[in-house]
C-alpha cells in the first residue's frame, strides 16, 4: 500500500485506511457559505504547507488561520492576483519541496482560464505532487457561478471530497462524501463533520 498522508481528521483517516496516498491531488468542493476552510486550516498542521490564495489577501488568510480553533501550522501564504495567474501558480508549485502540502483557495479563478492552459497546469501539478510525494488540495466553491473548468478539476483529481451543508429547523449538518478515491476505495457512507469549533466527526445521530 502506498504511503498514506493524514488529513488532520483522525476518524476520517481511519475510514480512508490511514489517510490519502502520498502524491495525490484532492478536490474539495463546498458551498461558499460553508466552513470548509476549517478543513484546509487543519491540514496545515500535518506538514509544511504552501497556501495559495486567489481571493483573500495574505494578511486576511493568515489572520483567519491564527484565529481558528482548529489546531493549525504556520503555512507559507502567497496571494495570486492580476494577470497570468496560471503562470504564477505554476512557478510557485514548481518550487514546492518534498512531502509538502499545497492548498489552492479557491481554484475557481484558475478554472476560468483557457481550457488547454488549465489542463496543462493540472498535469504539471499532478506530476510534481507525485514526484515529491506531497498532497495538493484544490478548494472548489459550489455556488451559483461554477466555472466551466470544474468538470476537468474533478476528472483529473485523484480524490474528490464533496461537502454539503444541510440546514434543518434547529440544526446545521455538514455531510462529507468521497465519491472518488484512486489508490483505494471510495467511501460508501456519509461522514458528518463538526465545523464549528474545528473539524471533527459528528456521531450524535445517524443520517436518515
Amino acid at each position: 500500500m502506498a504511503d498514506r498522508l493524514t488529513t488532520g481528521v483522525g476518524v476520517l483517516d481511519r475510514k480512508l485506511d490511514g489517510g490519502i496516498p502520498a502524491g495525490s491531488t484532492v478536490t474539495l468542493c463546498a458551498p461558499p457559505a460553508s466552513q470548509g476552510e476549517l478543513f484546509l486550516y487543519g491540514l496545515t498542521a500535518t506538514r509544511g504547507t504552501l497556501y495559495l490564495t486567489l481571493g483573500r489577501t495574505e494578511a486576511t488568510v493568515a489572520s483567519s488561520i491564527r484565529g481558528s480553533s482548529t489546531p493549525t501550522g504556520d503555512p507559507t501564504i502567497r496571494h495570486i492576483d492580476g494577470d497570468a495567474t496560471l503562470d504564477k501558480a505554476t512557478k510557485l508549485v514548481g518550487a514546492l519541496p518534498e512531502a509538502s502540502n499545497l492548498i489552492v483557495d479557491p481554484v475557481d479563478v484558475l478554472e476560468r482560464e483557457r481550457t488547454d492552459r488549465y489542463r496543462n497546469f493540472l498535469n504539471e501539478l499532478q506530476n510534481h505532487m507525485q514526484n515529491t510525494q506531497g498532497l495538493a488540495v484544490l478548494y472548489c466553491l459550489d455556488g451559483n457561478n461554477v466555472p466551466e473548468g470544474r468538470d476537468m478539476t474533478r476528472h483529473m483529481a485523484d480524490v474528490v471530497f464533496d461537502l454539503e451543508r444541510h440546514v434543518g429547523s434547529d440544526t446545521v449538518e455538514n455531510r462529507l462524501t468521497v465519491p472518488k478515491f484512486r489508490g483505494g476505495r471510495a467511501l460508501t457512507e456519509v461522514v458528518k463533520l463538526e465545523l464549528s469549533e474545528g473539524v471533527g466527526i459528528d456521531t450524535s445521530r445517524d443520517i436518515a
